[in-house]
């Protein structure tokens, strides 16, 4: 496993090693030490999460806030999805600016976005399984989330508003001009 972090410290695209042959492929989707080496501080995963969404599907942009923020290792199963990181830290140099990368089935990549981030991601597939870690617990009262059409985030979804599906929750998420960090 090797890491490359984004231009948003603590933020990094995980490539896995993948051995292949001719009956197909095998590599470690996830192993403690080599994660905890690369993003410099122990990570203890609790819960992993996957959802199976169709084109065009638009989930986030989502975070948890106080003693409930969660750092997330994600990861598509199957398809291809554009996923966006947001920085939300208010002491950070890259505060409001956000990082997409393509994540698929086929280059395997994956991405650690740590706590303090908002995370969304579209589905550029057919169809997509879209799985990941979290490093704490889901806890309702601590949800937040923000538009994924904000105008101060100015996030390229790669699809015309028109194709993307948006839940009615996430539709009705505040913008950044609204929200209390």
């Amino acid at each position: 496993m090797k890491g490359v972090e984004t231009y948003l410290k603590g933020c990094f695209v995980i490539e896995p090693e993948v051995f292949e042959d001719p009956r197909g492929y095998f590599f470690e989707s996830y192993r403690k030490n080599p994660l905890d080496a690369i993003v410099g501080t122990k990570v203890d995963f609790v819960q992993d999460n996957q959802s199976l969404s169709g084109h065009g599907v638009l989930r986030g942009l989502h975070y948890q806030v106080g003693k409930w923020a969660q750092a997330k290792l994600v990861r598509v199963v199957h398809g291809k999805v554009l996923d966006v990181a947001v920085d939300l830290r208010s002491a950070s140099p890259t505060f409001l600016k956000h990082f997409s990368i393509e994540l698929s089935s086929g280059n395997r990549k994956q991405l650690f976005v740590p706590r303090g981030f908002a995370h969304g991601f579209v589905v550029l597939s057919e169809t997509a399984i879209f799985s990941y870690k979290c490093d704490n617990y889901y806890k309702k009262e601590a949800e937040r989330g923000i538009r994924y059409d904000d105008p101060t985030l100015q996030i390229d979804w790669k699809l015309p508003k028109d194709q993307l599906s948006v839940s009615q929750r996430d539709e009705q998420l505040p913008f950044f001009n609204k929200l209390k960090l």
